[in-house]
């Protein structure tokens, strides 16, 4: 599947974050910007009433080398290679930790996937100002997100 950098914009302002975007229809350019749109969203990166403000734009390459540029929206905005790259780390980690048993990948892989999820939606839990009792509504509403 394609994937192409997507720029998050408030109307009038600088670029607030840019997304790695993967669909599955390449020449599709309003598909790429309705999902960095929706995880701009997911990200909170603006009030829920200000998400009509943002713009979505096909992100510009310029060259030279890449250096991360405030993002302070750490684990909220992690691209989908970074979540993966974190649980194989953890999941290997964990392995490790259990004396490398045979056979056990995929339990240690769910172990790790389920703490970065909840390291998610904890995230997203505050930042939304710790609504009381809505704990667990973050957390399906994370895993909803990052299972479609």
């Amino acid at each position: 599947m394609p994937e192409r950098l997507v720029d998050v914009e408030k109307q009038g302002a600088n670029v607030l974050h840019t997304f790695p975007v993967t669909i599955s229809s390449p020449n599709d350019e309003e598909a790429f910007k309705r999902k960095a749109l929706e995880a701009a969203g997911h990200a909170k990166l603006v009030p829920n009433e200000e998400l009509e403000s943002l713009n979505a734009k096909m992100h510009v390459s310029r060259g030279g080398q890449l250096t991360q540029y405030r993002d302070p929206h750490g684990v909220l905005a992690e691209t989908k290679e970074g979540l993966d790259q974190f649980v194989r780390d953890r999941a290997y980690f964990l392995w490790e930790q259990a004396g490398r048993p045979d056979g056990r990948a995929d339990d240690f892989w769910h172990q790790a996937q389920y703490e970065r999820f909840r390291e998610r939606a904890y995230a997203l839990w505050e930042r939304e100002g710790r609504p009381e009792g809505k704990a667990d509504a973050h957390w399906y509403r994370t895993r909803a997100f990052e299972e479609s």
